[in-house]
């Protein structure tokens, strides 16, 4: 069978669940060296009869306690085919009434089982049709007995029937019930695992795209002529910096992937370990980071300046506080590819309304050809558009587009905790 149909799914194959092998395989072979030997008591002329309803119940025990899949043998088929050996043994028993009454709870309770596990563990398409099957099986087997039981009248099979589907829907709605939480179990493990994917994506853009832009244009300066070998020694220190600066958020990232104790990315990786920003900046840390921006490129005539006014420290979150500095450093990075003739930038953080942080950054390096808000198909994220997503996070905004005739503005604002 190939390994793509929907009955290819089992415990082996699902990451969320443990694989009871160990446990499994041995209890089979006991039902099977239990439920075999007693043809051996019946009657000569009924040991063939003995034997098929043996058989059965064997086939029905190994099938529910066995590990799927086993081979090419999954889960899918093998209920649907206990299930369909069972109805065919109803209809075509051949031997005595009293003999099935040996193996028949040892076969019910097999049903069960197979019925418990089909539920649970089949993909969607395949759980109905066949737990029904099994279902079917398991309500009907108390018929084998009560049909050919001589006088017994309709109250016998009646009440066998509706015996049988009581348990029959209680194993179903607790299958039920533990297959919604294994559903929500694996959306949350993909949730955050997707989270931690778009946490490197935004490190990666935020910090070291940042960084390596301001080393190619350090690059593009150090090719300029004239240079001193001042200017060249001052330039090479700020190169090792930047590349050092990179080089720590990229360790950064990569601790955060990695499991707390140091091992593998397990299963449930995602939900076990947190998924932080690489680096926790915030609005303390503006001042060094435009004094950064404001000593590289590639004409050494920019002026950079932050205006922090006093009153903002400690009105936003921690949080807020990283989106607000990652807001900025998307500016800047923007200011670098899109607009290098800009000679002044100014960021500007001041309080707003109801303590709200209002925070602009502004150039002189002309509208054209600067990024807007716009979020292109499949983008992950990052760029202005993923952090106005992460603004509206917190309640605030992110807007961006000419501030005046000759330069581009970048505005945030933030609500107060």
């Amino acid at each position: 069978m190939r390994t793509d149909s929907p009955f290819a799914r089992s415990e082996a194959t699902d990451p969320v669940r443990p694989r009871p092998a160990r446990i499994r395989r041995p209890l089979a072979a006991v039902s099977a060296l239990v439920l075999l030997p007693p043809v051996l008591l019946a009657q000569p002329g009924a040991r063939g009869a003995a034997a098929l309803l043996a058989l059965t119940a064997v086939l029905a025990a190994v099938a529910a306690l066995l590990p799927w899949p086993a081979g090419r043998i999954t889960l899918g088929p093998a209920a649907a085919v206990v299930a369909a050996v069972s109805l065919l043994v109803d209809v075509v028993y051949p031997g005595p009434y009293r003999l099935p009454a040996f193996w028949l709870p040892f076969e019910w309770l097999a049903l069960l089982g197979l019925l418990f596990r089909a539920v649970r563990r089949l993909p969607d398409r395949w759980a109905g049709p066949v737990g029904g099957l099994v279902g079917l099986a398991a309500v009907l087997l108390p018929l084998r007995f009560a049909l050919r039981t001589p006088q017994g009248g309709a109250a016998g099979p009646v009440v066998g029937v509706l015996l049988s589907l009581l348990p029959l829907l209680g194993v179903a709605a607790a299958a039920l019930y533990l297959r919604v939480l294994d559903a929500r179990r694996e959306r949350a493990v993909a949730r955050a695992r997707r989270e931690q994917r778009l946490e490197v994506a935004r490190g990666l853009h935020d910090f070291v795209a940042h960084e390596i832009t301001g080393i190619v244009l350090e690059a593009q300066a150090g090719q300029l002529p004239g240079q001193e070998p001042e200017e060249t020694t001052e330039l090479l220190r700020r190169l090792e910096e930047a590349g050092l600066r990179a080089l720590d958020s990229m360790d950064e990232m990569v601790g955060a992937l990695r499991e707390p104790d140091g091992g593998g990315g397990g299963p449930g990786q995602g939900e076990r370990s947190s998924v932080a920003t690489t680096r926790r900046l915030g609005l303390t840390d503006l001042p060094e980071l435009v004094a950064r921006f404001g000593a590289t490129g590639a004409t050494g005539a920019l002026r950079a300046t932050a205006d922090l006014a006093p009153d903002t420290a400690g009105r936003l979150s921690a949080e807020a506080e990283a989106t607000a500095y990652a807001v900025v450093l998307e500016a800047l990075t923007n200011i670098r590819r899109h607009a290098p003739q800009a000679t002044e930038v100014t960021v500007r953080v001041a309080p707003g309304p109801d303590g709200a942080v209002e925070l602009t950054v502004t150039d002189g390096g002309g509208p054209a050809h600067r990024p807007l808000l716009r979020r292109r198909p499949g983008a992950g994220g990052t760029g202005l558009a993923g952090l106005a997503a992460r603004a509206a996070a917190h309640g605030g905004s992110v807007t961006a587009g000419p501030g005046t005739p000759a330069g581009w503005r970048v505005s945030c604002s933030l609500p107060g905790r």
